[in-house]
């Protein structure tokens, strides 16, 4: 349990990730390159023996409304703001563009990509910190989440929780449908797990100055540190905030804010665990592979001459089982 690991975590949602805050018209840009940029991160981790989790929303497995609302469970999340509801919308949606909404063969391309996870990103996107959702709602989900996977011969073992909202007293549901780690947020007051209500201006300018100058430390962690009753908590270190033509002159501090972490991991055989969604690489797709390429050239040196692994988040439960 000495060595040191590089995990990746990716939250794979299309527009049910930003349905609630953003208009499609808005955003309609960004998931049209979701197409591009998959197959290329695809394409650079096999080239370098990048392994990495996707944490996919279940709904991304349909490949129309017909499909997904048969594979939707009978138990719908209460939210006390019912535009919170994905299925209200998906039923009501007079013109609901499936390309934006179902991707099965995204999915299946991940999965036949060597040391790609499929993980649980939940059926419906579900928050499990939002006014009246429920523990019964939210087992029908992850059940409904789980029977899709099935269905293309896949079997999640790993977790991230919609909008990092995730909840301890949901952790037994996890366990007992054979769901055995998730993403935990950073320690600290900028990242904790909040509802929309409590992610206020000042949490969101303070993650966003923590992305180029270290404000919070390196978010690193001993993998010993994370044992215990499954599933297994494996926070996030970094989320990798995508190019911005306006903050273009930051990105050698956001490379160095990376690899300072990574490199502090290398060297006390810990775990730094990156995340991002694919939509953060939606525009400016060549910027933001060009930068994550930086990432694992850093990671390649690191495993050359420090021994640092690649492993996925269930890859991870068993190194951490196997002592």
């Amino acid at each position: 349990m000495n060595a040191s690991t590089f995990v990746i975590s990716i939250d794979f949602e299309l527009y049910w990730g930003v349905r609630d805050t953003r208009s499609l018209d808005s955003f309609r840009h960004r998931l049209d390159g979701v197409r591009q940029a998959i197959p290329r991160m695809l394409r650079l981790f096999e080239q370098h023996h990048v392994h990495a989790t996707w944490a996919t929303v279940g709904l991304l497995f349909c490949r129309d409304r017909g499909a997904a609302l048969l594979a939707a469970p009978s138990e719908r999340p209460g939210y006390e703001n019912v535009a919170l509801c994905p299925y209200r919308y998906l039923e009501q949606s007079v013109d609901l563009d499936e390309r934006y909404h179902f991707a099965p063969e995204l999915v299946e391309l991940i999965a036949s990509t060597p040391g790609q996870e499929v993980a649980s990103h939940t059926f419906s996107h579900y928050y499990c910190r939002e006014a009246g959702q429920s523990m019964t709602a939210f087992r029908a989900d992850l059940e409904a989440a789980i029977r899709i996977a099935a269905a293309r011969g896949l079997v999640p073992r790993s977790l991230v929780f919609p909008r990092n909202q995730w909840n301890p007293d949901y952790l037994a549901v996890l366990a007992e449908h054979g769901i055995t780690a998730y993403r935990g947020n950073e320690n600290g007051w900028l990242y904790a797990a909040t509802d929309r209500g409590g992610q206020n201006a000042v949490r969101r300018m303070g993650r966003l100055f923590d992305s180029y100058v270290n404000l919070s430390g390196h978010h690193t962690y001993a993998l010993e540190s994370c044992a215990g009753e499954l599933p297994f908590n494996f926070p996030a270190s970094r989320f990798l905030r995508p190019y911005n033509p306006r903050l273009a002159w930051l990105e050698g501090l956001k490379l160095r804010r990376i690899t300072r972490a990574m490199r502090h991991a290398a060297r006390h055989h810990e775990v730094f665990h990156l995340w991002w969604h694919p939509h953060n690489f939606g525009v400016d797709i060549d910027q933001n592979i060009g930068f994550l390429e930086r990432v694992i050239e850093e990671f390649e040196y690191l495993r050359e001459h420090e021994g640092m692994r690649s492993l996925g988040m269930a890859e991870l439960t068993e190194a951490l089982v196997a002592g």
